[in-house]
């Protein structure tokens, strides 16, 4: 193991918190669905944003703030639909990559269910995994998060593209029934593995049934969540909590 240096060089006090791309208000909310009540937090808006080093191929993922406040993501709960993808612009080592960045607009009123879907790829020869969450608007990496009154039971993943395949041990969905409680509670944990010259993030966002040591505390609650609760990863990734995050996303 040979990350402990890249692990401690994170865990050094940021300066500052990274400046926002702009978000643009969208369109105002259309009355709630019949039968439904009206929601000051009725779209969930998800930024997934995409980071990656000057040199090599080294890409994580996050749609919260990480805890030291530089690789932002402008997720949030409102009453109308974002227009415009928002992150933050990274420490300078790590920028802002556009071709995996994106964002999904749920409406929370269409369903009982929020199912959240993870989809994670893996490149063998550039030993690099991206992790998406939101739909891209194309099929390759797209993952399809939705809001249903039917509980999805399977990830719904695009098959990935060139070097990247998906990765199904890593990939799920996990089922969060809205009427259980204020708060969507979305968390991202994020892992590092360095070794004979390789370096790989990747993030996990829903708690994967078929690899427990990646897990998350993604849920929907009656209580604000304030720190994430991930797994302590398999030994070879080890967990990041500078890069790790929660936000408690009020529907109300």
């Amino acid at each position: 193991m040979r990350h402990q240096g890249r692990i401690r060089k994170w865990l050094a006090t940021a300066a500052g918190a990274a400046a926002l791309l702009s978000v643009l208000p969208g369109p105002a909310a259309s009355a709630a669905a019949e039968g439904r009540p009206s929601l000051v937090g009725r779209y969930l808006n998800l930024h997934q944003c995409v980071y990656t080093p000057t040199f090599g191929p080294d890409f994580f993922t996050t749609v919260v703030p990480s805890l030291d406040g530089r690789f932002t993501s402008g997720t949030n709960t409102s009453a109308a639909a974002d227009a415009r993808l928002s992150c933050g612009a990274g420490d300078g080592n790590f920028s802002p990559l556009h071709p995996w960045a994106g964002f999904d607009t749920l409406d929370l009123n269409a369903g009982r269910y929020l199912n959240l879907h993870q989809c994670v790829y893996y490149s063998d020869a550039q030993r690099d995994h991206i992790t998406t969450v939101a739909y891209l608007g194309g099929n390759d990496f797209s993952a399809r998060s939705n809001v249903s009154d039917t509980r999805d039971t399977t990830p719904d993943c695009g098959p990935g593209r060139g070097l990247y395949r998906l990765e199904p041990l890593l990939s799920d969905v996990k089922v969060l029934d809205l009427s259980a409680g204020r708060y969507v509670n979305l968390q991202q944990c994020v892992y590092y593995y360095g070794r004979n010259g390789f370096n790989d993030h990747f993030t996990t966002v829903v708690p994967t049934t078929r690899d427990g040591r990646f897990t998350t505390g993604t849920k929907i609650s009656g209580t604000a969540d304030t720190t994430p609760t991930c797994g302590s990863g398999d030994g070879n990734y080890a967990l990041i909590p500078l890069l790790s995050g929660t936000k408690a996303l009020s529907r109300t």
